[in-house]
């Protein structure tokens, strides 16, 4: 309908007057006095638009059929806020893991770590962090396995005394090397 055709405009009046209220109760009905004027405003708003395809015997029929179809929206949209409401509680009560411990350790052993010759440290990360084999760290520092095998236990010897020696009194005494774990993939120790 063209907004400046006051005849169309005047009969549009005149159908909003003689069913407002009627669409109005039959909205609350299915969807609740909060959503209803949500409901008989859109269905006014499709009637506003498409008021040339109205039927002028019987424009009720005509509105309540796009009630029904403006009520069906709304009921999935609902059906959808509910899901993700549901979803959303599920998340927020879910228990998420502290990793307070954690980050306070990869600190500690990063420290640690710092603290050891650059040979130590090496061979460390070369191991424990990066994954590589006695073999394989022989063939990246240029020595023999049994160099690399060596120098490994005295390493992780060496580390562990500085790891105790940090640890805070009454703190469970740590027992192993820490493992690559406990440093963020992505996140090189240095």
């Amino acid at each position: 309908m063209e907004p400046d055709n006051a005849a169309a405009r005047g009969r549009f009046e005149e159908l909003f007057d003689a069913h407002y209220a009627e669409l109005t109760r039959f909205a609350t009905r299915r969807v609740g006095p909060d959503a209803a004027g949500d409901v008989v405003s859109g269905t006014f708003l499709v009637a506003w638009r498409r008021f040339a395809e109205l039927p002028a015997e019987n424009p009720r029929a005509w509105l309540y059929a796009t009630a029904r179809h403006v009520i069906a929206n709304e009921l999935r949209g609902r059906a959808r806020r509910d899901r993700l409401s549901a979803k959303a509680e599920v998340s927020a009560t879910a228990t998420v893991e502290d990793h307070a411990g954690q980050v306070g350790e990869h600190l500690r052993v990063r420290a640690v770590l710092a603290g050891l010759s650059q040979a130590d440290q090496e061979i460390l990360r070369l191991t424990e962090w990066e994954g590589l084999d006695v073999a394989e760290a022989a063939l990246v520092l240029g020595c023999s396995r049994t160099a690399v095998k060596v120098r490994l236990h005295r390493a992780r010897r060496r580390f562990a005394a500085r790891l105790l020696a940090t640890e805070e009194p009454g703190a469970h005494a740590t027992s192993r090397l820490p493992m690559p774990s406990l440093v963020a993939e992505g996140n090189s120790i240095s």
